[in-house]
């Protein structure tokens, strides 16, 4: 179970001051099970009079790479605009959500390990802290602003040890998911969007006991968050910047909600999406849950090439 990990790390982050230091301090008791966490401050580019902190938690596994293991990475990103738009909203926004279920996954594993219950390979979690970033105007409803650019976050969060990645966000402002609590996307390598993974749709299933709920992803979504297409959200930017294979997480709702909405955030499905983010955690770095086929990729690039280019700028003269 993840509640209680839900309900402290809300507890932590539900305040106009917190910063990384707290964040630290409260992984501070697992440093001897060798969880690291580093803070790396950043002044904002849209004011940098102000700032922002990223977060990146270590938890080693028993046979992972910092160990000289061999068992791969499961990388755990906590994507969003910010947590908060003080002063026209107080306390943590909708958005806040993927930040959320990214560190309660970090807080449930680095519980586990300190038990005795390591996993396999290490995870590397990596998000970042916000509290008082613009509101975007955007249809159907408002974003929040982002007080970092993209190509920033995924400078700090996507890390080249990760060897998959899912990718946690709020995602209740849009038309296309009506349903409460979490859907996952397909999978995202190397420019290609490929079909949703049998396997994540297994865990999925097993740790919600209800069937698998998804959502589409179009090739927009895939490119550069500033490009000036439009986009679904930022919650598949991480895959311009890695060619490990990168899930969406997505945190959804039956109504339209803001991202910029204040009291719009679910414990419940908060809960359950960390609860599916450590699974996959244990069943990936195992070696028995696959983000996709290898092979199939293999042969979709000796059938049409690299699709690489849908992870850059595209044609500089256009």
């Amino acid at each position: 179970m993840t509640m209680k990990q839900t309900l402290d790390i809300y507890e932590l982050l539900d305040g106009a001051g917190v910063d990384g230091k707290e964040i630290k301090a409260m992984f501070a008791p697992f440093a001897a099970q060798g969880v690291e966490v580093t803070v790396t401050t950043v002044a904002n580019e849209e004011d940098a009079t102000r700032t922002t902190d990223f977060i990146r938690i270590l938890i080693p596994g028993r046979n992972g790479a910092t160990s000289g293991g061999t068992a791969p990475t499961i990388g755990l990103i906590g994507r969003c605009g910010a947590m908060g738009a003080r002063p026209h909203r107080i306390g943590l926004v909708s958005d806040a959500d993927g930040v959320l279920a990214a560190l309660v996954c970090a807080l449930k594993l680095s519980h586990m390990k300190a038990k005795g219950d390591a996993i396999e390979g290490d995870a590397l979690v990596t998000t970042h802290l916000s509290l008082d970033a613009s509101i975007t105007p955007r249809e159907p409803v408002d974003f929040m602003g982002m007080p970092v650019s993209s190509a920033l976050m995924n400078l700090h969060e996507v890390d080249p040890a990760m060897d998959a990645i899912l990718s946690f966000d709020t995602s209740r402002g849009n038309r296309i998911i009506k349903q409460r609590g979490y859907a996952i996307s397909p999978t995202i390598k190397e420019g290609y969007i490929l079909r949703v993974s049998n396997d994540l749709v297994s865990v999925m299933e097993t740790v919600s006991g209800r069937p698998a709920v998804t959502f589409p992803i179009t090739m927009q979504d895939i490119t550069p968050y500033d490009n000036g297409l439009y986009h679904f959200n930022s919650i598949m930017q991480p895959c311009v910047a890695t060619s490990a294979p990168v899930v969406g997480v997505a945190l959804i709702a039956q109504a339209i909600v803001a991202g910029s909405d204040s009291g719009a955030s679910q414990e419940i499905d908060i809960a359950a999406a960390a609860r599916f983010g450590v699974e996959v955690a244990k069943q990936f770095t195992w070696g028995r849950c696959a983000f996709h086929s290898a092979t199939e990729f293999a042969q979709m690039r000796k059938m049409y090439g690299p699709m690489t280019i849908l992870q850059t700028m595209g044609n500089p003269g256009v």
